[in-house]
This record gives C-alpha cells, structure tokens and sequence, in this order.
C-alpha cells in the first residue's frame, strides 16, 4: 500500500505536514510492507530535501498512491478519484464553505477519513493539533496584554524556530497582578496551562479564586460543570451534559466578575448554552477586559467573538456598550485574541506532535484488519454514499441545511 504525502493547497499556506521526515522514518521502519511517497512542497515546514535525505521519493505526481494524507481542505480541483484522503475537510458541523467539497468527495468516489474523526470509541479524539492551538492561543494572549498595556514586547510566535524559543520569551517578561480563567479540560487547554505553568503562574482551586483578591497573577482551571449548571438546580452530570445540554443554563458571570484575563480552551456542543451574552458583557460588574478565544466559535458562546482574526492581524477591541469592533487598545474595549488556525504558528513543533500519534492509532489500523475500529469510525464516505455514522450530513448534502 502506497502513502502520499500531499502538498497544501489552501490560501494562506499552511506549513504543516503530518508526518515529519524522522516520524516518518520511522513508520517505515515499523510497517515495512508500506511505501511512503512525498509530493513536492516549496512550503512545508521540512523542505524536500529532508525527505529525500532519508530515502524518500519525492515527486511531482503523486497520483498513483492508495492514500492521500493531508491537512487543510484540498482544492476539488486536485481531488483524485478512487483514492482514500485523510485531512481536515471542515464538513462535519454542516460547515455552508465546504458543501462542495463534500459532494465533490461522493462524486469522485473518494473515501474521506477527517483528522477530528479519528476517534476512541467513548467518541474522544485521539490525534489533532490541539496542545499547539492552546499554547500558541495563550502566548498570544499574553502579547496582547503586553502590547496593549505597554508592558512588555513579545514577539509574534511565527518569528520564532520553536516551542523552546517561544518559552525562552515568555522567561523574559514580567506580570501583573490578574487573574486568569482557563476553560476546558481538553487537548487545547492543557496546551495554555503548560503556558500558565512555565510563566509560574499560581493555580488556585474554584472556591478561592471566586472569593478572594490576590498579590500576585492567579489562574484557576475551569470545567465545564463549573461554567454551566442544570436549570432544574439538581447537581449536573458533565457526560450527560455532552449528549444533551439542552437542560443546562450559564453559570459564567460569577467568574466574569472576577476575571482580568480570559482564555477560551473549551469544546463548545450544539445547543449548549452560551459562557456570556452580548447583556453579559453589558453588565457593570463584567471584569473581562481580554480573551484569548482558542476555540473561536463566531456570535457564539463568548460574545466578544464577532470575527476571526488573522495571523498577521491577530487582535482587535470589542466594545461591550454599542456591542462593535473597535480598536485592540480602546478605552473599555474587551481584548481579543481569535484566531483560527493558531497551531500554524508553530509548524515545525505541531507537525512532529501530530504525526508521533498518527503513527500510534492511524497507520497500524491499515494493517492489523483496523482492529480498534478506528478507521471505521472515522470514515465520512465509502462507494459514493454517506457512511452509516455521518448519514446526518444528507441534507447538508442536499442542500437543504
């Protein structure tokens, strides 16, 4: 079986790749029986050079090989039929952009396996690019509170060779005394703790950081049973909450009153409530002036969140009163961070993480007779249909969603 490597495709270039040379050296060496190809890239974070200086053919065309391994959406243009892809197709919430390319997939007979598919059986995700989104989310967070209140200069995360220097900078600066709310208990939100921690950062549990005032910057790590309690008062139950939060209501404001510093590393679910309202932020006893939206869902749970921003422009204002954009350091303006595609800031480091797990749950699945199921449950469409597991896309697929 033949493994492409493909280029990206998408405007603006994303410089990450699955698999890096070494890790993919290394799955040759555990799956002798599988051939790796690497099509041709004058933007990957590896150059050419790397792969084929460990004995990898690199090509111009790649067509001929069984699976295609990506990252961003391919242009459906470069679509080949017949073939297996893997990559994020942004078409599993209905998403309006990429309809096309989902019906372009059937036509063309292609057998499409998403990155966020790739799951456990409990429905965890078991690879992604979630630690690098959360510590390029926080670091940018905390340049924006640098900018914006002149008190130190850090340097955008794209200007750097790698998470140590990303770290190094962070040695460098000095904070004031704030206190953080973290939410989440994901992949993303592990990546801003390890931020958090590095910066020497105190946590402190719930109770404490709702009750008290401190001497020195604080954060507290919240779960989504905190931020959201049942509307029935009864004590919530966070798994039942993921099937259905219909019965649940917002729990933030006593948290946004005691909040300087905002970051946003939680899932948010379909029709689960929302962490603050445009009346919230309204309130005279909001205390957030800064967020660093890491999930960036738009007019949705953190209503600060009206666009995404950009890599080149990553920040800019919120005025909670007339409810518009305004600048990043306006007076009374809430601080934002959103944008979405943090982990291509660190493509070097984000790329050897994800291709290390890729290796571990995806590959050994083509050879084992995909014992854990991983493929099949991973997989969108087979023989130009919907598989049985995503069939609730036909109507996005009609067009009638």
């Amino acid at each position: 079986m033949t493994f492409a490597i493909i280029k990206e495709r998408k405007n603006p270039p994303d410089r990450r790749v699955v698999f890096s040379p070494e890790t993919l050296a290394e799955a040759r060496t555990q799956f002798p029986e599988a051939n790796f190809i690497i099509e041709s890239s004058d933007i990957r974070v590896f150059p050419d050079e790397a792969y084929r200086t460990l004995g990898f053919e690199v090509l111009e065309d790649v067509s001929h090989a069984d699976v295609m391994i990506g990252v961003k959406e391919v242009p459906i243009e470069h679509l080949v039929p017949n073939k297996k892809y893997f990559y994020f197709s942004h078409t599993i919430k209905k998403q309006p952009y990429n309809r096309k390319l989902l019906v372009a997939m059937l036509e063309k007979n292609i057998e499409m396996f998403d990155h966020e598919t790739i799951v456990k059986k409990s429905g965890a995700r078991l690879i992604g690019f979630g630690r690098y989104a959360g510590l390029v989310g926080a670091y940018n967070g905390f340049r924006a509170l640098g900018l914006r209140d002149n008190l130190f200069n850090l340097p955008k995360v794209e200007t750097l060779a790698d998470l140590d220097a990303v770290k190094a900078e962070l040695d460098k600066i000095t904070l004031p005394n704030i206190k953080i709310l973290l939410t989440g208990t994901g992949k993303v939100a592990y990546g801003a703790k390890e931020i958090l921690d590095h910066l020497g950062i105190k946590e402190v549990s719930d109770a404490l950081y709702l009750t008290s005032q401190f001497t020195e910057p604080v954060y507290v790590m919240a779960d989504v049973m905190e931020y959201a309690k049942r509307k029935d008062g009864k004590v919530g139950d966070k798994y039942k909450f993921y099937k259905d939060p219909s019965g649940y209501e917002s729990n933030f404001m006593p948290y946004a009153k005691e909040t300087d510093f905002f970051i946003a590393g939680h899932f948010y679910g379909n029709n689960a409530p929302y962490l603050f309202t445009r009346e919230d932020a309204k309130h005279p006893d909001f205390r957030i002036n800064l967020v660093a939206d890491i999930s960036c869902d738009i007019d949705g749970p953190v209503a600060s969140t009206i666009r995404p921003s950009t890599i080149a422009d990553p920040f800019y204002g919120y005025d909670p009163q007339k409810e518009v954009e305004v600048d990043f350091d306006a007076k009374d303006a809430i601080t934002v961070m959103a944008v979405d595609n943090l982990p291509c800031e660190l493509p070097k480091d984000a790329s050897e993480g994800f291709g290390t797990t890729f290796l571990e749950h995806v590959i050994p699945a083509f050879f084992n007779n995909d014992k854990n199921e991983v493929l099949k449950r991973a997989k969108i469409t087979e023989n130009g249909k919907l598989t049985k597991r995503f069939s609730y896309l036909q109507d996005y697929i009609d067009g009638k969603q």
